[in-house]
């Protein structure tokens, strides 16, 4: 099977580089003609647009910052389309474009897949990183050797637009955490205690996560980069609140995190680091919160493995198309 992959960005890149390292035909195409040139030497082919790959490959992943973004491109490939082709979005994106950019997708006789992804890009970088898979059951059968060579737990979520709300709900989540953390080192700063025995008490304890495991090292360190920006959270965070409210939920929390990531990016940029968004309480506090022996940049160092589908709790596992 002939693979195209559009979006060499923080995670796109590593998504494809799992897939060029495992031996798959390749063909990228990004609007940084470095990152394609990259790829190139290493062996995978370069698309000249959206339309030729698409034309060229049996089955093409976006992975792009924004729905406008996947729009675009998905528009530019539909005259490619047919029965053959299957169209896969990597990206996190709303449920209502995704639905309708994959009836477009549909209509010309084609098959359509969402699959955001999380864990990190560290995880995106070694193939153990989860997907959510969106779609008919025959197309993830389809694709689940391209799904598990990308990630090590893969999760069919139901019908298209199912895994853009679960992967909206836990960026919600991992937001969550990444502030409710900075409250507590900065809270435990003020009260004196030593910041690297706060981040083991944490870890070690009922409060510790995801994100303290990962996020609070890198906000340690000093780096913060996590390589994931502030707008980039307000979107995923603004499409939760969207959900809550077409479900007619009135949640107190998330529209006081999308406050706060207003006000972060009001004084410190949209492209600013997401966990910079401590330094509104250091700012406040007059406190520098950090600590020696972190690392600046997170690696995985689990072993990659070959991926399996996830079958949720109490389901039966699924007959094979």
């Amino acid at each position: 099977m002939k693979i195209g992959f559009i979006g060499l960005g923080n995670v796109g890149g590593k998504l494809a580089g799992s897939l060029l390292r495992n031996g798959f035909d390749l063909t990228v195409h990004d609007l940084d003609e470095d990152l394609v040139a990259s790829f190139v030497q290493r062996g995978a082919r370069a698309a000249l647009n959206p339309l030729s790959m698409m034309q060229e490959c049996d089955a093409v992943i976006t992975c792009l910052p924004s729905p406008a973004a996947s729009a675009i491109v998905v528009e530019e490939m539909l005259p490619a389309i047919d029965a053959r082709k299957i169209w896969m979005e990597m990206s996190t994106t709303d449920e209502s474009e995704v639905t309708r950019l994959a009836t477009l997708v549909k209509e010309k006789g084609g098959s359509a897949m969402e699959c955001p992804v999380s864990g990190g890009c560290h995880r995106a970088d070694t193939g153990n990183i989860s997907i959510f898979a969106g779609c008919d059951r025959a197309t993830f059968e389809r694709m689940l050797p391209t799904l598990t060579t990308l990630g090590r737990r893969v999760l069919h979520t139901g019908d298209i637009g199912t895994a853009s709300v679960l992967k909206v709900m836990t960026n919600y989540l991992a937001t969550a955490n990444l502030l409710t953390c900075c409250e507590a080192l900065v809270t435990m700063k003020a009260a004196g205690v030593d910041m690297n025995t706060t981040y083991e008490a944490m870890k070690i304890s009922s409060g510790t996560s995801f994100v303290h495991e990962t996020e609070s090292q890198l906000i340690l360190n000093g780096s913060r980069d996590v390589s994931f920006t502030m707008d980039l959270v307000k979107k995923d965070i603004g499409l939760f609140q969207k959900i809550a409210e077409k479900s007619n939920v009135p949640l107190e929390i998330s529209p006081l995190m999308v406050q706060i990531f207003d006000d972060g990016i009001a004084r410190f940029g949209d492209r600013e680091l997401s966990p910079n968004i401590i330094r509104r309480l250091e700012e406040a506090t007059g406190l520098s919160i950090s600590a020696p022996g972190f690392p600046s940049e997170l690696t995985d160092d689990e072993p990659e493995e070959a991926g399996y589908e996830v079958v949720p709790t109490g389901l039966s596992a699924p007959l094979m198309a």
